[in-house]
């Protein structure tokens, strides 16, 4: 019997649960866990990707020597996410695969999750049809500033179809809510390290006792803790895959044309503006334009829709406290 055959006999079902760069660990249908690596065929093909296995892949295996198992294949996505890599532009990551949604978890200090980087984010899952959620996280630590800065971005992401939800595991603060949104569902937690992702997932799950960290005081920013993607089971019914903290979310893929696609606030008053290839800068006659000169769009995510135009690094160059003047 050919080698092929002897595999193609032997070959399983599973989903990876966790990557290690190297090693992932593949839960098998009959939920047991196993560790396996790429065939060697795969890690040298001429995909752009970092990672062409990731949390969330349903494969096949087959085993080898010293009950090890090799990743022979993987199965057809119904969706994933990916980011490209700020210091490595011509190379892309893909965060995890199969979501039913995503949870961008967001503090507004210590750290302040940056207007780009949510913006950025959200705008991919909209590219590639995954449901967010967005928490504002650490809410029992608001300073009186805070609160107003959180209650313009609730306002701010409300109006682009958003749901939004304030927690905190210290208080208890809305993980009854969270439990619903995660229940019977695949949910991808991302955010900037720092804003307490793993904390969340332990008060989710007491027992969980998933790695914590603090926030750098010179710096403002999170340590990382998660060190691999990993796909954790919840008691309640849950699936949450934890991801390493992300310090930037470059883009991939997205052509000027279709970046106004991603935003959903921009995306229906296309069709009022009097120009069908307007890019809503200056032309006349853009609905767009004006709905945000009537606050109808909130100016920081026309800023970062500007920006990400203009293929700009993410950054924050519109004022931070325009939310002052509403």
């Amino acid at each position: 019997m050919s080698n092929l055959r002897q595999i193609s006999l032997m070959l399983m079902k599973g989903m990876i649960t966790k990557s290690t760069g190297s090693w992932y660990k593949v839960q098998l249908g009959d939920k047991t866990y196993v560790d396996a690596r790429l065939k060697g065929a795969m890690r040298l093909g001429g995909s752009k990707s970092t990672n062409p296995v990731a949390v969330g892949d349903f494969v096949d295996l087959y085993p080898e020597s010293e009950g090890r198992f090799v990743i022979n294949n993987v199965q057809e996505r119904r969706n994933y996410i990916v980011r490209r890599s700020v210091n490595l532009s011509k190379r892309t990551q893909v965060i995890a695969a199969n979501l039913d949604q995503a949870i961008l978890v967001c503090t507004i200090a210590e750290p302040k999750t940056l207007y780009g980087f949510m913006d950025r984010f959200l705008a991919t899952t909209e590219a590639y049809d995954i449901p967010a959620v967005i928490v504002f996280n650490k809410i029992d630590n608001y300073s009186r500033e805070a609160i107003i800065e959180l209650e313009y971005r609730e306002a701010a992401y409300g109006k682009a179809g958003y749901r939004t939800l304030r927690t905190s595991a210290l208080s208890g603060e809305g993980i009854t809510e969270l439990k619903t949104i995660l229940k019977d569902k695949i949910s991808l937690f991302s955010g900037h390290s720092g804003v307490g992702k793993s904390t969340l997932a332990n008060e989710l799950q007491p027992g969980l006792n998933l790695q914590t960290g603090s926030v750098s005081e010179s710096h403002g920013q999170g340590k990382h803790t998660t060190t691999f993607a990993e796909m954790h089971f919840m008691k309640f019914g849950a699936h949450i895959i934890d991801t390493p903290g992300i310090r930037g979310f470059g883009l991939v893929d997205m052509e000027n044309v279709e970046i106004s696609h991603f935003f959903p606030e921009i995306f229906k008053l296309q069709p009022k503006c009097k120009f069908g290839n307007c890019k809503h800068i200056d032309e006349p006659g853009c609905e767009v334009v004006r709905s945000v000169e009537n606050n109808e769009i909130a100016p920081t995510r026309y800023s970062s829709y500007l920006s990400m135009l203009n293929g700009d690094e993410e950054n924050d160059s519109f004022r931070q406290d325009i939310y002052k003047k509403e």
